[in-house]
């Protein structure tokens, strides 16, 4: 492949400001239409009943699934390096649909 190809193939990518430090989560609820995943991502304190939601990422099919194998090839790389992700054993993962 000549330099030329590989300047075509790279993406630039700009992170604003008001988005580079991100948002944390504890919760995530998946849904869908046929069209389109929704997923969000939402912030829950210990012991209260009300929690925000932090994001909400509208994603194409397609996409949905290669992140899903992005996610599973990474959580694989991590287990290797720090070993097993493990669950409380008294809770579920706090995600959802």
């Amino acid at each position: 492949m000549n330099q030329n190809n590989k300047n075509e193939n790279q993406i630039t990518i700009d992170i604003p400001e008001n988005i580079v430090d991100g948002v944390y989560s504890n919760v995530a609820l998946v849904t869908h239409t046929g069209s389109e995943f929704v997923l969000d991502f939402i912030h829950l304190l210990p012991n209260t009943p009300k929690a925000k939601v932090r994001a909400r990422i509208l994603v194409a099919p397609e996409h949905t699934k290669r992140l899903m194998l992005a996610l599973k090839e990474n959580i694989a790389h991590y287990e290797t390096q720090f070993g097993e992700i493990k669950f409380p054993e008294d809770k579920n993962p706090p995600f959802g649909r």
